[in-house]
């Protein structure tokens, strides 16, 4: 073999490994990165209160590849959700571990204190497909939620799968975004995997596409709603500012007891709610039946703030 003849091979393959590179070369999407982040911390809180008990998850990845090849990497056998993202168009999978739905099911069904079980490769039950139903309707519903401040969208499950080699959520060679969540139940492991080709985000992929510059997107929820009940059980002190003079000094040192103020008042002249030092509304006194002295709410002098970044939604 020649020199030249060697050069031409070595650029051939070079060129044609650039244009393997480029066919393989997917778009990044920081929005739905940021989405599925938020979306991880926040369903940590979700399955603490749907099966009571310790729950932890982590984001493990988020790879851009072909529809073929994430299919192609699933468990022989798993509990996937064929899910209509209604506002989107599209269609995408949520993939259940084989780990992750039987440990669920021993939860749900009392085996909390038991060890976990062996991993098992075979097919599901009626009643294992009925507890992951509902499991996936839940963590559908929280991922609704962590996309409201992208794209609003709303998942509703078409139907059950259980064999990956017959899911066809778009063409295979179409691009595909795939996010797994690695899922702690008391001290059971498994994994969440979502799939989520570009033709069922086709519609929103320009603002999925936008980068994040910070700031709130969703959140821990369940906190966020746990701090709000507990801000408004809170007790406060409010003082009835019935009148404010101001005096001289040479005055108030020459008050003798006994000596009578004249603060110039009349019984309808309305008083000031004061809490922490501010203002916050006017009230008329009055007198209820038992003889104890109330007062009547009448102005408001605050004004109600924004609270979108700490109430929930």
């Amino acid at each position: 073999m020649t020199a030249d003849t060697a050069q031409t091979s070595t650029t051939r393959a070079v060129q044609e490994l650039m244009v393997q590179r480029a066919k393989e070369s997917y778009a990044r999407l920081p929005m739905l990165e940021v989405a599925f982040d938020r979306f991880t911390l926040s369903l940590a809180q979700v399955l603490r209160s749907h099966f009571g008990g310790v729950a932890e998850t982590e984001l493990k990845s988020i790879d851009y590849l072909s529809c073929q090849e994430a299919i192609a990497d699933l468990p022989d056998v798993a509990l996937i959700a064929v899910t209509e993202a209604e506002d989107w168009g599209g269609t995408i999978a949520m993939i259940v571990s084989p780990e992750l739905l039987f440990n669920i099911v021993e939860v749900t069904f009392g085996g909390r204190m038991c060890p976990a079980g062996r991993p098992q490769s075979r097919n599901f039950t009626g009643i294992e497909k009925r507890v992951g139903r509902v499991f996936c309707d839940t963590v559908l519903t929280d991922l609704s939620a962590a996309f409201d401040k992208v794209s609003p969208v709303s998942f509703r499950i078409d139907y059950l799968e259980t064999n990956p080699r017959g899911l066809l959520i778009a063409p295979p060679a179409s691009a595909c975004v795939r996010a797994v969540v690695s899922v702690e139940i008391d001290e059971r492991i498994g994994e969440l995997i979502f799939l989520l080709p570009n033709t069922a985000f086709e519609q929103v992929a320009d603002v999925l596409s936008q980068n994040f510059t910070g700031g709130q997107l969703g959140g821990d929820s369940g906190w966020r709603q746990k701090m709000t009940d507990m801000l408004g059980g809170t007790s406060v002190e409010l003082a009835a500012v019935m009148h404010q003079a101001a005096l001289p000094l040479r005055d108030v040192l020459a008050w003798t007891p006994g000596q009578v103020l004249d603060l110039g008042l009349q019984a309808e002249d309305p008083v000031t709610l004061r809490c922490s030092g501010l203002d916050i509304a006017r009230a008329e006194v009055g007198r209820r039946k038992n003889g104890r002295v109330a007062l009547k709410f009448t102005e408001k002098l605050y004004q109600e703030e924004e609270l979108s970044d700490v109430l929930r939604d």
